[in-house]
């Protein structure tokens, strides 16, 4: 694991909800749901209507972190949370998830694994404003 970034964030709308700190030992139930979740992935999972048999690790990831905002825009947040403890755990590169849209209409779940949540922070640039006139 990387010491650098040992956080994953997801971030929906570009608002941080969830914060995973993997320097955390993962309790040895919690574990047994993470093998349980594996186990039914091997049996193939569901991603836009197309079936896959034998998913690879970033496929599965793909159908964690969408599970993971179906999850959170549900309130199911104990749900979120285990699918975030999955990605944190098996994808130990992933730094964040970063989720754009409208659940109704058009959700984009983007898996991000060369800058974490603080860097993207400060690399939004800076911002001029003009200002107001005062009527003094």
């Amino acid at each position: 694991m990387r010491q650098a970034g040992n956080k994953l964030h997801v971030v929906v709308n570009a608002v941080p909800v969830l914060e995973f700190d993997r320097s955390q030992p993962i309790p040895g139930h919690q574990r047994l749901y993470l093998d349980n979740m594996d186990a039914k992935m091997d049996q193939g999972i569901q991603i836009n209507g197309e079936f896959h048999p034998t998913p690879d690790p970033i496929l599965r990831s793909q159908f964690v972190a969408n599970s993971m905002i179906n999850a959170l825009f549900a309130e199911n947040y104990s749900l979120a949370m285990a699918l975030c403890t999955w990605l944190a755990d098996r994808i130990p590169d992933l730094q964040m998830v970063k989720a754009a849209g409208d659940i109704e209409a058009d959700m984009d779940v983007e898996l991000i694994f060369d800058r974490d949540y603080e860097k993207a922070k400060t690399e939004q640039g800076i911002k001029f404003y003009k200002p107001e006139k005062s009527e003094k």
